[in-house]
């Protein structure tokens, strides 16, 4: 059974066909793709919904929602947790990770969704730490990560996905610990 989440203004649900023909437009918006290391095809972009859609079997309900906004019903993108499937200089973790299509930024969508996913992640499954990173050029997720009151690692690190003179591997690294979510 798939888990799914509300808060005032956002609905964060189980994946359907009718959402692989926006997330797949979201996923080839430059400006929603500059910090990822290529944009979507088609079938990249199907095979990202199927893998968060088997997650959801594997995790226990949870993973990489679909996010409705409640008022006209529009798909927005996805937030969530996620296992990832390579290992990085910091495994295990799980992680949290936002993707909302370019209309949908600046109105605080990203931080509403990822708090109401710490507060499942630490009072519903017991997560101890939440982490999110990204590239260190993308302010604009670095500024979210802030606004959720996460703390940045001192170091960087390399993003093990990425070859070694990737523009886009270096990457900061914030964490949240349940005992610091408010």
């Amino acid at each position: 059974m798939i888990v799914e989440l509300e808060t005032e203004r956002l609905w964060l649900r189980a994946w359907r066909e009718e959402d692989r023909e926006p997330f797949f437009r979201l996923s080839r918006h430059p400006d929603v793709m500059e910090f990822f290391p290529n944009i979507l095809t088609k079938e990249q972009s199907n095979l990202f919904i199927d893998n968060c859609m088997r997650k959801f079997e594997t995790q226990g309900g949870w993973g990489l929602w679909a996010v409705e906004l409640k008022q006209s019903r529009e798909f927005m993108g996805c937030v969530g947790l996620n296992i990832p499937n390579i290992e990085f200089p910091f495994s295990p973790f799980v992680e949290i990770g936002w993707r909302l299509d370019k209309p949908f930024w600046g109105q605080g969508y990203a931080c509403e969704a990822a708090r109401r996913v710490f507060d499942f992640a630490f009072t519903e499954i017991g997560l101890e730490e939440v982490v999110a990173f990204t590239t260190v050029s993308n302010y604009r997720s670095e500024s979210v990560m802030k606004k959720l009151s996460m703390t940045r690692d001192e170091k960087t690190f390399l993003h093990p996905g990425l070859e070694e003179n990737h523009p886009l591997r270096e990457h900061v690294l914030y964490r949240l610990r349940r005992s610091d979510f408010v």
